[in-house]
């Protein structure tokens, strides 16, 4: 049994605060290559991954994002001071960690159906593939010692990701992981029991 695989998954945490330690560069691409080894549907490997380490583009791609944020929230009917803090908090978030990875999808290896049941299926299945990428990403930097966390910010503003980072429209911005050396210790969320969430031969149906 390995004993060290169970500490990783249990172990990871979503970290929002990093030092300004730089991470290496061999490091980083061990971790970006443990997502090339994460299962797709059909082989298909639908992901592609933006690096995120200069400063300025940070800048621009959070304060971009932030603005389109800002009309959302003006929509929703928040008053406009607290639309600031939290556009404000959403920029710091995103540039204060070392490196950041935008997540994209695309369908260019996939399967293509006429039909829209068929075709949504492919997409759906494409999405899972790009999380399991994800997944083996938080899990390999955090058996490296480094801290990340999942957002899923690009989904709410995919154009403006798209024209910051030069995406062609083929692909779509999944999700945005920030990566670093924490500078926190959260402390384990609640997690439901496994009798909640598992069930054997049927919906709800024990053992």
């Amino acid at each position: 049994m390995s004993h060290e695989f169970y500490r990783v998954v249990k172990g990871r945490r979503s970290i929002r605060k990093y030092s300004r330690r730089k991470v290496p560069e061999e490091t980083l691409i061990r971790v970006l290559d443990a997502a090339r080894w994460a299962p797709s549907a059909h082989n298909s490997q639908p992901w592609r991954f933006i690096v995120i380490t200069d400063e300025k583009l940070k800048l621009k791609l959070a304060r971009e994002m932030a603005n389109a944020w800002f009309k959302d929230l003006l929509k929703d009917g928040y008053p406009i001071e607290e639309i600031r803090v939290l556009t404000e908090g959403s920029v710091k978030r995103f540039t204060d960690p070392p490196v950041l990875i935008v997540a994209c999808l695309t369908m260019e290896s996939m399967d293509r159906y006429r039909d829209k049941r068929r075709s949504k299926a492919e997409y759906l299945m494409a999405v899972q593939s790009v999380s399991a990428a994800i997944q083996n990403i938080l899990l390999a930097a955090y058996s490296e010692g480094l801290g990340t966390c999942w957002f899923c910010a690009p989904l709410f503003t995919p154009e403006t990701v798209r024209e910051v980072l030069g995406i062609p429209e083929e692909a779509d911005p999944q999700a945005l992981i920030t990566l670093g050396y924490p500078a926190e210790e959260p402390i384990p969320p609640e997690r439901l029991k496994l009798e909640e969430t598992v069930f054997f031969n049927g919906w709800r149906l024990k053992r």
